[in-house]
C-alpha cells in the first residue's frame, strides 16, 4: 500500500537520511511529513521564510505504525510520548510532576515502531498540553483543543526500514507572502476559539492532571475516555 507524503522544509530534500534531527522533536529523531499539501507548505514557510515543499511516495506494507490518534490511545498517550522527548516545559511543581506521572503510566514505547502518526505540537498544541500538565484546564478542554483550527497530524518516518522505502517525488517552491500568513491565521483562530472555550464554565465532572494523579488512573481508565 502506497501513501503520499509532503515534507516542508528551507531546503529541495531528495534523499532523506536517517538518523537525523533534533532528540527534542515531538517524537525523537524521524523524518517528519504530513500528507495534508497546504499543510507543508505552511511548514515550509514557519521562519517567515520561503522554502519547498517536498513530494515522496512511500510503500507502507508490513510496516509497523504507531497511529496515536486511533480510538485504542488517549490525548494522554500523546501527551506523554511528547513530555519524553520535548525539554522545555513552562516549570511548576504540579508540571513537573505531571510529566513525570504522564511518562510512568501513558507513554508508548515508540522504538518498536517504524512510523508514527499523531498531532503535531505546534506553538498552539504545545501551550495547550502546558496548560493541561499545570492544571489549568480539563482533560475534556484539552481534548477539544487539539482539534481546533485543524493545526495538522504528522507521519514520522523513525526505523532505518522505512526511510528505505520511501522515493522522491519532486519539489515545489513556497512564498513566505502566502502560507507564512495562512500560518499565523490558522495559529490564531485556535488560540481565540481555545480562549473561547476556557472562558465556559467547568462541568463537575471534568478531569483535570490532579484527579488523575490522585485516584491513579492510568492507560485504558474508562474514565479517561
Amino acid at each position: 500500500m502506497k501513501e503520499i507524503l509532503f515534507h516542508g522544509s528551507e531546503f529541495v530534500i531528495e534523499t532523506p537520511v536517517y538518523g537525523k534531527g533534533a532528540k527534542t522533536n515531538d517524537y525523537g529523531r524521524g523524518f517528519y511529513c504530513t500528507q495534508n499539501i497546504e499543510l507543508a507548505k505552511e511548514w515550509a514557510c514557519a521562519k517567515n521564510k520561503d522554502g519547498y515543499v517536498n513530494q515522496y511516495e512511500i510503500d507502507i506494507s508490513g510496516l509497523s505504525i504507531l497511529n496515536l490518534n486511533d480510538s485504542q490511545y488517549s490525548v494522554l498517550n500523546w501527551l506523554a510520548v511528547l513530555a519524553d522527548n520535548r525539554t522545555y516545559w513552562q516549570n511548576s511543581s504540579i508540571a513537573e510532576e505531571a510529566k513525570r506521572y504522564l511518562k510512568e503510566n501513558f507513554l508508548v514505547d515508540i522504538k518498536e515502531y517504524d512510523v508514527i502518526r499523531g498531532y503535531r505540537a505546534d506553538d498552539s498544541y504545545f501551550s495547550f498540553a502546558q496548560d493541561f500538565v499545570m492544571g489549568a484546564i480539563s482533560l475534556q478542554k484539552l481534548s477539544e483543543a487539539m482539534r481546533l483550527g485543524k493545526l495538522g497530524e504528522q507521519v514520522v518516518l523513525k526505523s532505518q526500514r522505512a526511510f528505505g522505502r520511501i522515493e522522491y517525488k519532486g519539489s515545489e517552491s513556497v512564498s513566505a507572502t502566502e502560507y507564512y500568513l495562512k500560518k499565523a491565521v490558522r495559529d490564531r483562530e485556535a488560540r481565540r476559539e481555545y480562549r473561547r472555550s476556557k472562558k465556559t464554565q467547568a462541568d463537575i465532572q471534568e478531569i483535570f492532571i490532579l484527579d488523575i494523579m490522585r485516584e491513579g488512573m492510568r492507560n485504558g481508565d474508562p474514565r479517561l475516555r
